[in-house]
């Protein structure tokens, strides 16, 4: 049953993140739900499951919207195994805490993208990468945290229960 409700859950998402945060965006910069479903799940599955739910959750974005299958795969790949790492070492219920890991597991996601379109032979100034597009979208994806935090966090309590 779960391995049919994230890729699912990942293209109602998608769906939502390309057509209403469209009136939300702040500067061209909108957060990414996806990731931020990743993370938070990653946060608290660790990285086998954040990693599987990494790729996953990007795959169906790639084929969504991407032209280049595989680039968000990769880098949400990265970012749940990272998320992961980070929730078997920190406390898990605490908001703060998983707002700061979201910030810096998101912008190291977006930093694997950002590198992977360098390998592709796409340039941007790094500067204006890190600057323009990665900081503001992993802050803007982590204020977003305390709205999603205690619905996913008492999701897998419930799941890790039935198991």
């Amino acid at each position: 049953m779960r391995f049919v409700l994230y890729p699912l859950l990942f293209g109602v998402i998608i769906i939502l993140q390309s057509t209403v945060l469209e009136n939300v965006a702040i500067a061209g910069i909108k957060p990414d739900l996806v990731m931020l479903i990743v993370i938070l799940n990653s946060f608290f599955l660790g990285t086998r499951a954040g990693a599987f739910l990494g790729f996953t959750g990007g795959i169906v974005e790639d084929l969504f919207l991407g032209s280049y299958i595989g680039l968000n795969a990769l880098a949400k790949m990265t970012a749940g195994y990272l998320a992961g790492a980070a929730g078997g070492r920190l406390y898990r219920e605490n908001i703060p805490i998983a707002t700061i890991v979201i910030f810096f597991t998101s912008l190291a996601g977006l930093m694997v993208n950002y590198l992977l379109l360098l390998y592709l032979d796409i340039t941007i100034a790094p500067l204006h990468a890190l600057l323009r597009v990665a900081l503001p979208t992993a802050a803007y994806t982590a204020l977003l945290a305390p709205f999603v935090f205690w619905r996913i966090f008492r999701y897998n309590q419930n799941r890790s229960r039935e198991l």
